[in-house]
């Protein structure tokens, strides 16, 4: 068949190459089921170990779930997030990037798919710990307006370090050594005002557990849910998400063109 003079393949729309990674990794994530489920059951483990075997002696008079839950919120998250790290370096290493060059694509669509899947992963496992966290006796007192912003906080924050976690795969010469890096990240709750108040730890480790990024964004959950005082937490929070959302952005784009060549 005679091919006309004027043919040409069209690339084909951003939304359509986006929908069709977000749901190629969607697909992945629900084969995972044993990842899946270790990013649900993990978060619930830690928030009823807590409440139930060491709440009593943080805060006797058993309120210390209130206390805890948005910090489990964050680890949550976090976990979550993590296994971006993994899912990218796969896609680094074992060829498939390679044939998506081939494509009338930017490939580059193969990573944010894999950060809107992982958003909407981890959102969906937030929602299934805050219904436990609720069943086990937490009390919010927020109304409609303040569960709105504190989605909109935890949203920022799932996004902000899916995509940190996407440039670290990147980075990553393997899956191993990217879920090596990525859980060095996890640690950064247990140095913050996740567990317990930031002053009841020594005076040497205050200053750093203030102001990491984590504490902010605790306290401003933990004050649109609980309505204890936010002060200026709120604005370090966003502030904080955004310079590492942007970085990670910029990381992450620098780090794919430096790998494939291409954009």
């Amino acid at each position: 068949m005679k091919i006309p003079n004027n043919f040409e393949v069209k690339s084909p729309s951003f939304g359509v190459v986006n929908s069709v990674f977000i749901g190629r990794s969607l697909r992945h994530s629900l084969r995972n089921t044993e990842s899946l489920i270790m990013a649900i059951a993990l978060p619930i483990i830690l928030m009823l170990l807590f409440t139930y075997v060491f709440g009593g002696a943080i805060d006797p008079s058993g309120e210390y779930v209130t206390y805890v839950v948005p910090g489990i919120i964050l680890l949550c998250a976090g976990f979550g997030s993590s296994s971006t790290a993994v899912d990218v370096a796969t896609d680094m290493t074992n060829g498939i990037i390679d044939r998506f060059r081939t494509m009338p694509i930017s490939s580059i669509h193969v990573i944010t798919g894999h950060v809107i899947a992982s958003l909407v992963r981890n959102l969906v496992a937030t929602g299934i710990v805050i219904c436990v966290a609720l069943l086990v006796g937490f009390q919010p007192s927020a109304n409609l307006l303040e569960w709105l912003g504190a989605i909109g906080i935890i949203t920022l924050f799932i996004l902000t370090f899916t995509w940190l976690f996407a440039a670290i795969g990147l980075v990553a010469t393997s899956p191993t050594a990217a879920s090596s890096y990525g859980f060095a990240l996890l640690f950064l709750p247990y140095l913050s005002s996740a567990f317990v108040p930031t002053d009841t730890m020594p005076s040497w480790l205050q200053g750093v557990a203030a102001h990491q990024p984590i504490t902010p964004v605790i306290e401003t959950i933990r004050g649109l849910l609980t309505q204890t005082p936010i002060h200026h937490y709120a604005w370090w929070a966003i502030g904080w998400c955004l310079l590492i959302l942007i970085g990670s952005y910029i990381w992450c784009n620098w780090m794919f063109q430096r790998k494939t060549g291409r954009r």
